[in-house]
């Protein structure tokens, strides 16, 4: 019983997080569709955007970091221009992807680079290649 508390609470502070960072209310959505319809990346989602919102409503990060449709999102504004509720979309999509690169995972260590490797590589790619794969 606890882990299921445990959990909605992690769920709701995802949900506050995402709400926080992007200024959008989850709620106003009311799941027409439309972002989806208008996507022009939705064939490239594995999660069509109306279902991104949705998951984000239920505090279902895992489900959402888990997929590449945030990756994936252009931020072109198409969802947000056809939205009946004015709701912005890409500024959800940037929230959760923020969220994401906020747990400091480290995907590259300067150490797991040989030491040739490092003395041949520009000193801005290391830096810019650190900066993106290290949390």
């Amino acid at each position: 019983m606890s882990a299921t508390i445990s959990s909605k609470r992690l769920g709701s502070e995802f949900v506050r997080k995402v709400k926080e960072i992007s200024g959008q209310n989850l709620h106003l959505c009311y799941q027409c569709g439309l972002c989806s319809g208008n996507c022009p990346m939705v064939s490239s989602m594995d999660l069509p955007p109306r279902q991104v919102i949705e998951l984000a409503r239920l505090g279902l990060e895992e489900e959402i970091t888990s997929s590449r449709t945030v990756w994936t999102c252009a931020s072109c504004l198409a969802c947000t221009v056809n939205c009946p509720r004015g709701f912005d979309l890409s500024k959800i999509m940037e929230a959760i992807r923020l969220l994401t690169l906020r747990k400091n995972v480290d995907h590259l260590r300067p150490e797991d680079i040989s030491p040739q490797e490092r003395c041949a590589l520009p000193q801005l790619a290391m830096v810019g290649g650190l900066r993106k794969f290290s949390g």
